[in-house]
C-alpha cells in the first residue's frame, strides 16, 4: 500500500502491529528513447506491488539521484554526493523516529551506490533497526534472468523497456547498439559522455517482446518480496 493513500491515524494503527516500510530510490536522466523517469518508475512500481500482498507501507519515490555525467542531456538533474547523502540521513532519521525499524531500501539507480555505504554508518548509529539496500534490477535472480534472455543489457537498452517506461508515439531503433568503451567513458565530462554515447543506450537492443520484459518482472517481483518478507 502507498502511504499517498493513507492519512496519518491509518499509518499509526498500522505501526502498532507492524515496523516495515519500502523506501524506492530513482533518478531522473536520460534513458535514450524511454521515459527521463525510467529509474523512478521501476523503482517505485517494484516496491509497490512486492508490498501489496504483504500490506506494508511504501513510501514515495525519492525521484532524483546521483547522476552527474548525464547533466549535458536535458533533463537529468543530478544531486551532489553530499547532498544526496544527507538526505538519505533526513529520510532514515524519521522514519526510525516514527517507529519504522525494518526499511527496505529498493533503489532504482545505480549511480545511487553511496547511499549503500552509508546504509551501514547509518545502522551503527541505529542498533535497534535494519535496513536492506536492494538494487532491484542487478540482484541475482533478477539479473540471471535478464542474461538468460539476452546478455547484452545495459542502461537505456531492453532491459528498462518496460511498457510503462515507453513514451507514445516513439519509435525504438530496430538496431542492437555496440558496447561503449566504459573505460573511456568513466574519464570524460558530461559533454564528452554525451558525445560518446550519442542517444544514450550504453549497448544492445533498444526493445524486447513484452513476455521477455514481463518475465523478468515476474522474477524481480518475487525476489524484492522475498526480501520484505524473511531475514530480518
Amino acid at each position: 500500500m502507498q502511504i499517498r493513500d493513507l492519512n496519518w491515524m491509518q499509518l499509526a494503527e498500522y505501526l502498532k502491529t507492524d515496523d516495515r516500510c519500502v523506501l524506492p530510490l530513482g533518478s531522473t536522466e536520460q534513458h535514450a528513447y524511454l521515459s527521463l523517469c525510467v529509474d523512478d518508475i521501476l523503482a517505485e512500481r517494484i516496491a509497490v506491488e512486492s508490498a501489496e500482498p504483504l500490506g506494508i507501507p511504501v513510501f514515495p519515490v525519492l525521484n532524483y539521484g546521483i547522476t552527474p555525467y548525464f547533466r549535458a542531456y536535458p533533463g537529468s538533474i543530478s544531486l551532489r554526493v553530499d547532498t544526496y547523502l544527507r538526505v538519505i540521513r533526513d529520510l532514515l532519521d524519521g522514519l526510525a523516529e516514527q517507529g519504522f525499524r525494518r526499511i527496505l531500501i529498493v533503489n532504482g539507480h545505480g549511480g545511487n551506490s553511496p547511499a549503500s555505504g552509508y546504509v551501514a554508518e547509518w545502522l551503527a548509529d541505529h542498533t535497534g533497526c535494519r535496513v536492506k539496500f536492494h538494487n532491484w534490477w542487478s540482484a541475482p535472480k533478477t539479473y540471471a534472468k535478464v542474461l538468460e534472455i539476452d546478455p547484452v543489457a545495459s542502461h537505456a537498452s531492453w532491459m528498462e523497456n518496460f511498457p510503462w517506461t515507453r513514451l507514445p508515439g516513439v519509435t525504438m531503433p530496430d538496431a542492437q547498439k555496440p558496447a561503449v568503451d566504459m573505460d573511456q567513458l568513466r574519464m570524460l565530462p558530461p559533454s564528452g559522455v554525451r558525445d560518446l554515447l550519442g542517444d544514450g543506450n550504453f549497448a544492445g537492443l533498444y526493445q524486447r517482446s513484452d513476455s521477455d520484459m514481463l518475465a523478468i518482472w515476474r522474477v524481480a517481483l518475487d525476489e524484492t518480496r522475498a526480501l520484505l518478507a524473511e531475514g530480518w
